[in-house]
Protein backbone atom coordinates (compact mmCIF):
# COMPACT_ATOMS: atom_id res chain seq x y z
CA UNK A 1 0.00 0.00 0.00
CA UNK A 2 2.77 2.47 -0.11
CA UNK A 3 5.14 3.94 2.60
CA UNK A 4 3.89 4.08 6.03
CA UNK A 5 5.23 5.99 9.43
CA UNK A 6 4.46 4.12 12.20
CA UNK A 7 5.90 5.30 16.01
CA UNK A 8 7.51 1.86 17.28
CA UNK A 9 8.84 1.74 21.36
CA UNK A 10 12.57 0.25 20.98
CA UNK A 11 13.38 0.49 24.73
CA UNK A 12 11.98 -0.31 28.09
CA UNK A 13 10.48 2.90 29.84
CA UNK A 14 11.67 1.67 33.59
CA UNK A 15 15.11 -0.30 32.80
CA UNK A 16 16.29 1.64 29.57
CA UNK A 17 17.63 -1.66 27.67
CA UNK A 18 16.29 -2.47 24.11
CA UNK A 19 12.62 -4.40 24.05
CA UNK A 20 12.82 -7.81 22.54
CA UNK A 21 13.94 -8.36 18.91
CA UNK A 22 15.15 -4.80 18.72
CA UNK A 23 18.73 -4.53 17.73
CA UNK A 24 20.70 -0.84 17.85
CA UNK A 25 24.47 -0.14 17.08
CA UNK A 26 26.07 3.46 16.63
CA UNK A 27 27.16 4.52 12.87
CA UNK A 28 30.61 5.22 14.02
CA UNK A 29 33.18 8.11 13.74
CA UNK A 30 32.29 10.06 10.69
CA UNK A 31 33.56 12.69 8.60
CA UNK A 32 32.15 15.60 10.62
CA UNK A 33 29.01 16.80 13.10
CA UNK A 34 30.52 13.61 15.32
CA UNK A 35 28.24 15.34 18.13
CA UNK A 36 25.39 13.76 16.28
CA UNK A 37 24.25 10.62 17.29
CA UNK A 38 23.71 8.32 14.02
CA UNK A 39 22.75 5.07 14.59
CA UNK A 40 21.29 1.86 12.82
CA UNK A 41 17.97 -0.17 14.29
CA UNK A 42 17.33 -3.62 13.00
CA UNK A 43 13.46 -5.50 13.77
CA UNK A 44 13.21 -8.97 14.39
CA UNK A 45 9.89 -10.01 14.26
CA UNK A 46 8.46 -7.10 16.21
CA UNK A 47 5.07 -5.93 16.30
CA UNK A 48 3.19 -2.90 17.34
CA UNK A 49 -0.32 -1.75 18.06
CA UNK A 50 -2.63 -0.79 14.80
CA UNK A 51 -2.60 2.43 16.63
CA UNK A 52 1.14 3.28 16.49
CA UNK A 53 0.31 3.90 12.77
CA UNK A 54 0.72 7.73 11.89
CA UNK A 55 -2.58 7.61 9.94
CA UNK A 56 -2.71 11.34 8.31
CA UNK A 57 -2.60 9.39 4.90
CA UNK A 58 -3.64 6.22 5.29
CA UNK A 59 -5.74 3.75 7.66
CA UNK A 60 -6.40 0.49 8.96
CA UNK A 61 -9.15 -0.34 10.56
CA UNK A 62 -10.08 -3.10 13.34
CA UNK A 63 -11.00 -5.73 10.89
CA UNK A 64 -7.79 -4.82 8.76
CA UNK A 65 -9.56 -2.98 6.08
CA UNK A 66 -6.89 -0.15 4.48
CA UNK A 67 -8.19 3.19 3.60
CA UNK A 68 -6.43 6.33 2.22
CA UNK A 69 -7.25 10.04 0.86
CA UNK A 70 -4.56 9.66 -1.20
CA UNK A 71 -5.60 7.22 -4.35
CA UNK A 72 -2.09 5.45 -5.39
CA UNK A 73 0.92 4.24 -4.07
CA UNK A 74 2.98 6.82 -5.58
CA UNK A 75 1.09 9.91 -4.02
CA UNK A 76 1.34 8.36 -0.30
CA UNK A 77 5.15 7.60 -1.18
CA UNK A 78 5.02 11.78 -2.19
CA UNK A 79 3.14 12.53 0.96
CA UNK A 80 5.60 11.23 2.80
CA UNK A 81 8.27 12.05 1.24
CA UNK A 82 7.07 15.67 1.81
CA UNK A 83 7.55 15.72 5.61
CA UNK A 84 11.07 16.89 4.52
CA UNK A 85 10.43 19.33 2.96
CA UNK A 86 11.00 20.93 6.89
CA UNK A 87 14.37 19.61 6.69
CA UNK A 88 15.67 20.87 3.34
CA UNK A 89 14.43 24.34 3.92
CA UNK A 90 16.33 24.10 7.14
CA UNK A 91 19.64 22.98 5.19
CA UNK A 92 19.25 26.07 2.59
CA UNK A 93 18.99 28.56 5.61
CA UNK A 94 21.67 26.78 7.74
CA UNK A 95 23.85 26.34 4.92
CA UNK A 96 23.51 30.22 3.66
CA UNK A 97 24.75 30.56 7.20
CA UNK A 98 28.13 28.12 6.31
CA UNK A 99 28.71 30.45 3.54
CA UNK A 100 29.02 33.68 5.28
CA UNK A 101 31.09 32.78 8.22
CA UNK A 102 33.95 31.15 5.79
CA UNK A 103 33.02 34.49 3.23
CA UNK A 104 34.04 36.64 6.44
CA UNK A 105 36.53 34.67 8.01
CA UNK A 106 38.32 34.68 3.96
CA UNK A 107 37.70 38.34 3.88
CA UNK A 108 38.43 39.83 7.13
CA UNK A 109 41.55 37.74 6.59
CA UNK A 110 42.24 39.57 3.01
CA UNK A 111 41.75 42.82 4.36
CA UNK A 112 44.97 42.45 7.18
CA UNK A 113 46.95 40.12 5.18
CA UNK A 114 49.76 42.39 3.51
CA UNK A 115 52.04 41.37 0.76
CA UNK A 116 54.31 42.55 -1.84
CA UNK A 117 53.70 45.51 -3.41
CA UNK A 118 55.21 48.45 -5.89
CA UNK A 119 58.99 49.12 -5.39
CA UNK A 120 59.96 51.41 -2.70
CA UNK A 121 56.51 51.46 -1.02
CA UNK A 122 54.20 49.71 1.91
CA UNK A 123 52.88 46.30 1.11
CA UNK A 124 49.45 45.68 0.46
CA UNK A 125 46.38 43.81 0.98
CA UNK A 126 45.97 40.71 -0.37
CA UNK A 127 42.25 41.88 -1.26
CA UNK A 128 43.66 44.57 -4.20
CA UNK A 129 45.09 41.66 -5.76
CA UNK A 130 42.50 41.08 -9.01
CA UNK A 131 42.90 37.25 -8.57
CA UNK A 132 41.50 37.57 -4.69
CA UNK A 133 38.89 39.52 -5.61
CA UNK A 134 37.90 37.29 -8.47
CA UNK A 135 37.67 34.10 -5.78
CA UNK A 136 35.70 36.29 -2.96
CA UNK A 137 33.85 38.74 -4.13
CA UNK A 138 31.19 37.30 -6.33
CA UNK A 139 31.11 34.23 -3.69
CA UNK A 140 30.10 37.52 -1.23
CA UNK A 141 27.87 38.35 -3.41
CA UNK A 142 26.03 34.69 -3.67
CA UNK A 143 26.25 35.18 0.25
CA UNK A 144 23.70 37.72 0.10
CA UNK A 145 21.71 36.48 -3.20
CA UNK A 146 21.07 33.48 -1.07
CA UNK A 147 20.43 35.23 1.96
CA UNK A 148 17.15 36.51 0.22
CA UNK A 149 16.41 33.73 -1.65
CA UNK A 150 16.12 31.57 1.58
CA UNK A 151 13.99 34.25 4.06
CA UNK A 152 11.78 33.91 1.04
CA UNK A 153 11.58 30.37 1.36
CA UNK A 154 10.98 30.06 4.91
CA UNK A 155 8.07 32.95 4.42
CA UNK A 156 6.73 30.48 1.60
CA UNK A 157 6.99 27.58 3.72
CA UNK A 158 5.47 29.11 6.74
CA UNK A 159 2.43 30.10 4.95
CA UNK A 160 2.28 26.61 3.88
CA UNK A 161 2.00 25.11 7.43
CA UNK A 162 -0.60 27.28 7.88
CA UNK A 163 -3.15 27.42 4.83
CA UNK A 164 -2.38 23.92 3.69
CA UNK A 165 -3.26 24.65 -0.17
CA UNK A 166 -1.95 21.69 -2.34
CA UNK A 167 -0.45 24.26 -5.04
CA UNK A 168 1.27 25.97 -2.35
CA UNK A 169 2.70 22.50 -1.24
CA UNK A 170 3.88 21.45 -4.50
CA UNK A 171 5.77 24.89 -5.13
CA UNK A 172 7.21 25.25 -1.63
CA UNK A 173 8.05 21.22 -2.29
CA UNK A 174 9.96 21.97 -5.27
CA UNK A 175 11.48 25.34 -4.54
CA UNK A 176 13.09 24.02 -1.18
CA UNK A 177 14.26 20.92 -3.13
CA UNK A 178 15.96 23.51 -5.69
CA UNK A 179 17.47 25.78 -2.94
CA UNK A 180 18.75 23.02 -0.76
CA UNK A 181 21.13 21.12 -3.57
CA UNK A 182 21.95 24.81 -5.19
CA UNK A 183 22.80 26.74 -1.99
CA UNK A 184 24.66 23.92 -0.36
CA UNK A 185 26.43 22.26 -3.69
CA UNK A 186 27.89 26.19 -4.01
CA UNK A 187 28.57 26.59 -0.01
CA UNK A 188 31.12 23.13 -0.08
CA UNK A 189 32.48 24.51 -3.35
CA UNK A 190 32.99 27.75 -1.14
CA UNK A 191 34.41 26.74 1.70
CA UNK A 192 37.15 24.88 -0.06
CA UNK A 193 37.80 28.18 -1.66
CA UNK A 194 38.02 30.31 1.51
CA UNK A 195 40.46 28.01 2.46
CA UNK A 196 42.31 28.45 -0.18
CA UNK A 197 42.32 32.20 0.07
CA UNK A 198 43.73 32.52 3.21
CA UNK A 199 46.95 30.39 2.37
CA UNK A 200 48.51 28.39 4.96
CA UNK A 201 46.71 30.01 7.63
CA UNK A 202 43.40 28.49 6.27
CA UNK A 203 44.61 25.10 6.83
CA UNK A 204 45.42 25.84 10.36
CA UNK A 205 42.27 24.36 12.56
CA UNK A 206 41.84 27.01 14.85
CA UNK A 207 40.73 29.06 11.85
CA UNK A 208 37.88 27.18 11.39
CA UNK A 209 37.70 26.09 7.80
CA UNK A 210 38.53 22.26 7.66
CA UNK A 211 35.34 21.77 10.77
CA UNK A 212 33.35 24.29 8.83
CA UNK A 213 33.70 22.23 5.88
CA UNK A 214 33.56 18.50 7.67
CA UNK A 215 30.46 19.80 8.88
CA UNK A 216 28.63 21.30 6.16
CA UNK A 217 29.46 18.35 3.64
CA UNK A 218 26.91 16.05 4.75
CA UNK A 219 24.16 19.00 3.76
CA UNK A 220 24.56 17.90 -0.26
CA UNK A 221 23.14 14.55 0.99
CA UNK A 222 20.90 14.49 3.45
CA UNK A 223 17.65 15.32 3.49
CA UNK A 224 17.81 13.89 0.00
CA UNK A 225 20.78 13.79 -2.51
CA UNK A 226 21.38 16.77 -4.85
CA UNK A 227 21.49 15.16 -7.81
CA UNK A 228 18.11 13.63 -7.02
CA UNK A 229 16.53 17.11 -5.44
CA UNK A 230 17.50 18.45 -8.93
CA UNK A 231 15.86 15.93 -11.17
CA UNK A 232 12.44 16.78 -9.01
CA UNK A 233 13.08 20.51 -9.83
CA UNK A 234 13.65 19.42 -13.78
CA UNK A 235 10.48 17.38 -13.48
CA UNK A 236 8.68 19.82 -11.84
CA UNK A 237 9.03 22.38 -14.76
CA UNK A 238 8.36 19.38 -17.53
CA UNK A 239 4.95 18.95 -16.04
CA UNK A 240 4.35 22.72 -15.55
CA UNK A 241 5.37 23.41 -19.34
CA UNK A 242 2.33 20.61 -20.08
CA UNK A 243 0.21 22.22 -17.88
CA UNK A 244 0.57 25.55 -19.78
CA UNK A 245 -0.20 23.91 -22.92
CA UNK A 246 -3.35 22.31 -21.49
CA UNK A 247 -4.49 25.68 -20.13
CA UNK A 248 -3.48 24.89 -16.46
CA UNK A 249 -1.88 27.53 -14.03
CA UNK A 250 1.23 28.11 -12.75
CA UNK A 251 2.55 28.49 -9.34
CA UNK A 252 4.02 31.41 -8.25
CA UNK A 253 7.67 30.65 -8.28
CA UNK A 254 7.18 29.10 -12.33
CA UNK A 255 5.12 32.06 -13.34
CA UNK A 256 7.59 33.39 -15.77
CA UNK A 257 7.22 30.43 -17.51
CA UNK A 258 3.73 32.09 -19.12
CA UNK A 259 6.01 33.61 -21.61
CA UNK A 260 8.56 31.23 -21.92
CA UNK A 261 7.17 30.53 -25.79
CA UNK A 262 6.64 33.94 -26.48
CA UNK A 263 8.98 36.90 -24.94
CA UNK A 264 11.99 34.58 -23.91
CA UNK A 265 12.15 32.23 -27.00
CA UNK A 266 11.61 34.76 -29.72
CA UNK A 267 14.57 35.47 -32.48
CA UNK A 268 17.01 37.23 -29.98
CA UNK A 269 17.06 41.16 -31.28
CA UNK A 270 20.14 41.61 -32.90
CA UNK A 271 20.20 45.37 -31.19
CA UNK A 272 19.53 44.69 -27.94
CA UNK A 273 22.45 41.89 -28.36
CA UNK A 274 25.13 44.22 -29.15
CA UNK A 275 24.02 46.60 -26.52
CA UNK A 276 27.02 46.94 -24.26
CA UNK A 277 26.30 50.31 -21.77
CA UNK A 278 27.02 49.77 -18.56
CA UNK A 279 23.41 51.71 -18.03
CA UNK A 280 22.04 48.43 -19.80
CA UNK A 281 24.45 46.03 -18.80
CA UNK A 282 23.51 46.83 -14.52
CA UNK A 283 19.52 47.06 -15.95
CA UNK A 284 17.64 44.22 -13.88
CA UNK A 285 15.77 43.84 -16.74
CA UNK A 286 18.24 42.94 -18.78
CA UNK A 287 19.57 40.63 -16.24
CA UNK A 288 16.58 38.59 -15.21
CA UNK A 289 15.27 38.89 -18.65
CA UNK A 290 18.81 36.85 -19.50
CA UNK A 291 18.16 33.96 -16.59
CA UNK A 292 14.85 33.35 -17.90
CA UNK A 293 15.79 33.44 -21.23
CA UNK A 294 18.38 30.59 -20.57
CA UNK A 295 16.03 28.98 -18.38
CA UNK A 296 12.89 28.60 -21.20
CA UNK A 297 15.43 27.53 -24.30
CA UNK A 298 17.04 24.56 -21.90
CA UNK A 299 13.54 23.91 -20.65
CA UNK A 300 12.22 23.92 -24.35
CA UNK A 301 14.91 22.01 -25.91
CA UNK A 302 15.06 18.98 -22.89
CA UNK A 303 11.29 18.56 -23.53
CA UNK A 304 12.07 18.08 -27.49
CA UNK A 305 14.49 15.83 -26.66
CA UNK A 306 12.25 13.72 -24.05
CA UNK A 307 9.74 13.16 -26.64
CA UNK A 308 12.09 12.23 -29.29
CA UNK A 309 14.34 9.84 -27.42
CA UNK A 310 11.19 8.06 -25.24
CA UNK A 311 10.01 6.60 -28.53
CA UNK A 312 13.06 4.51 -29.01
CA UNK A 313 14.62 3.93 -25.13
CA UNK A 314 11.05 4.36 -23.10
CA UNK A 315 10.66 6.89 -20.35
CA UNK A 316 13.50 5.69 -18.13
CA UNK A 317 15.91 5.69 -21.39
CA UNK A 318 15.12 8.92 -22.52
CA UNK A 319 15.32 10.77 -18.80
CA UNK A 320 18.88 8.78 -17.69
CA UNK A 321 19.89 9.78 -21.64
CA UNK A 322 18.53 13.91 -21.20
CA UNK A 323 19.60 13.57 -17.41
CA UNK A 324 22.89 16.13 -17.78
CA UNK A 325 20.76 18.23 -19.37
CA UNK A 326 17.72 18.24 -17.12
CA UNK A 327 19.93 19.20 -14.25
CA UNK A 328 21.66 22.21 -16.31
CA UNK A 329 17.85 23.08 -16.53
CA UNK A 330 17.27 22.99 -12.64
CA UNK A 331 20.43 24.79 -12.07
CA UNK A 332 19.06 27.15 -14.10
CA UNK A 333 15.79 28.02 -12.62
CA UNK A 334 16.78 28.32 -9.34
CA UNK A 335 19.46 30.98 -10.56
CA UNK A 336 16.61 32.81 -11.68
CA UNK A 337 14.47 32.46 -8.76
CA UNK A 338 17.71 33.70 -6.33
CA UNK A 339 18.24 36.74 -8.92
CA UNK A 340 14.62 37.54 -9.07
CA UNK A 341 14.45 37.33 -5.33
CA UNK A 342 17.70 39.69 -5.03
CA UNK A 343 16.28 42.36 -7.34
CA UNK A 344 12.77 42.22 -5.24
CA UNK A 345 15.03 42.88 -2.21
CA UNK A 346 16.96 45.82 -3.82
CA UNK A 347 13.78 47.68 -4.50
CA UNK A 348 12.60 47.10 -1.87
CA UNK A 349 15.18 48.64 0.70
CA UNK A 350 14.34 51.62 2.36
CA UNK A 351 17.62 52.87 2.82
CA UNK A 352 19.55 54.57 -0.05
CA UNK A 353 22.68 54.12 0.56
CA UNK A 354 22.19 50.74 1.57
CA UNK A 355 20.08 50.03 -2.04
CA UNK A 356 23.00 51.54 -3.32
CA UNK A 357 25.57 49.25 -1.82
CA UNK A 358 23.04 46.19 -2.85
CA UNK A 359 22.25 46.93 -6.38
CA UNK A 360 26.05 46.56 -6.39
CA UNK A 361 26.46 42.95 -5.22
CA UNK A 362 23.47 42.02 -7.00
CA UNK A 363 24.42 43.60 -10.41
CA UNK A 364 28.18 41.40 -9.52
CA UNK A 365 25.96 38.24 -8.90
CA UNK A 366 24.12 38.43 -11.96
CA UNK A 367 27.03 39.83 -14.17
CA UNK A 368 29.63 37.24 -13.08
CA UNK A 369 26.75 34.22 -13.60
CA UNK A 370 26.10 35.62 -17.63
CA UNK A 371 29.64 35.55 -18.00
CA UNK A 372 30.21 32.18 -16.20
CA UNK A 373 27.50 30.72 -19.24
CA UNK A 374 28.52 33.21 -21.91
CA UNK A 375 28.83 30.20 -24.16
CA UNK A 376 25.44 29.55 -23.76
CA UNK A 377 24.10 33.10 -24.76
CA UNK A 378 27.07 33.24 -27.54
CA UNK A 379 25.62 29.95 -29.08
CA UNK A 380 21.98 31.65 -30.39
CA UNK A 381 23.38 34.92 -30.65
CA UNK A 382 21.57 36.08 -27.19
CA UNK A 383 24.71 38.12 -27.20
CA UNK A 384 27.05 39.65 -29.65
CA UNK A 385 30.88 39.46 -29.26
CA UNK A 386 31.33 43.35 -28.47
CA UNK A 387 28.58 42.37 -25.43
CA UNK A 388 30.16 39.60 -24.02
CA UNK A 389 33.64 41.38 -23.79
CA UNK A 390 31.96 44.21 -21.93
CA UNK A 391 30.23 42.29 -19.88
CA UNK A 392 33.65 40.73 -18.55
CA UNK A 393 35.49 44.02 -18.29
CA UNK A 394 32.10 45.22 -16.37
CA UNK A 395 32.27 42.02 -13.86
CA UNK A 396 35.99 42.80 -13.14
CA UNK A 397 35.26 46.75 -11.95
CA UNK A 398 32.47 45.73 -10.09
CA UNK A 399 34.70 43.14 -8.53
CA UNK A 400 37.22 46.08 -7.80
CA UNK A 401 34.02 47.99 -6.51
CA UNK A 402 32.32 45.41 -4.00
CA UNK A 403 36.36 45.26 -2.67
CA UNK A 404 36.52 48.46 -1.39
CA UNK A 405 33.25 47.96 0.95
CA UNK A 406 34.01 44.17 1.56
CA UNK A 407 34.57 44.91 5.15
CA UNK A 408 30.98 46.47 5.26
CA UNK A 409 29.17 43.99 3.50
CA UNK A 410 30.67 41.03 5.93
CA UNK A 411 29.88 43.02 9.19
CA UNK A 412 26.84 43.90 7.48
CA UNK A 413 26.09 39.46 8.27
CA UNK A 414 26.11 40.74 12.07
CA UNK A 415 27.94 37.50 12.86
CA UNK A 416 29.67 38.01 16.62
CA UNK A 417 32.83 36.98 17.37
CA UNK A 418 31.64 34.02 19.15
CA UNK A 419 30.41 32.71 16.18
CA UNK A 420 33.05 33.54 13.75
CA UNK A 421 36.12 32.18 16.14
CA UNK A 422 39.04 32.76 13.69
CA UNK A 423 41.26 34.12 15.52
CA UNK A 424 42.45 35.54 11.42
CA UNK A 425 38.86 37.34 11.39
CA UNK A 426 39.29 39.17 14.45
CA UNK A 427 38.27 42.87 13.99
CA UNK A 428 41.54 43.86 16.33
CA UNK A 429 44.79 42.09 16.86
CA UNK A 430 44.00 39.21 14.89
CA UNK A 431 48.11 37.81 14.68
CA UNK A 432 48.31 38.63 18.52
CA UNK A 433 44.87 36.32 19.06
CA UNK A 434 46.28 33.77 16.33
CA UNK A 435 50.02 33.28 17.90
CA UNK A 436 48.73 33.09 21.26
CA UNK A 437 45.94 30.16 19.80
CA UNK A 438 49.39 28.78 18.51
CA UNK A 439 51.29 28.71 22.20
CA UNK A 440 53.10 31.79 22.60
Amino acid sequence: MGVHAFIVPIRDLNTLQTLPGIEIHDCGHKVGLNGVDNGALRFRSVRIPRDNLLNRFGDVSQDGKYTSSLPTINKRFAAMLGELVGGRVGLAYASVGFLKISVTIAVRYSLLRQQFGPPEQPEVSILDYQSQQHKLMPMLASSYAFHFATQYLVQKYSEMKKMHDEQLVADVHALSAGLKAYVTSYTAKSLSTCREACGGHGYAAVNRFGSLRNDHDIFQTFEGDNTVLMQQVAADLLRQYKDKFQGGTLSVTWNYLRESMNTYLSQPNPIIARWESADHLRDPKFQLDAFRYRTSRLLQSVAAWLRKHSKTLGTFGAWNRCLNHLLLLAESHTESVILAKFIEAVHNCPDARSRAALKLVCDLYALDHIWNDIGTYRNVDYVAPNKAKAIHKLTEYLCFQVRNIAGELVDGFDLPASVTRAPIAMQSEAYVQYTHHIGF
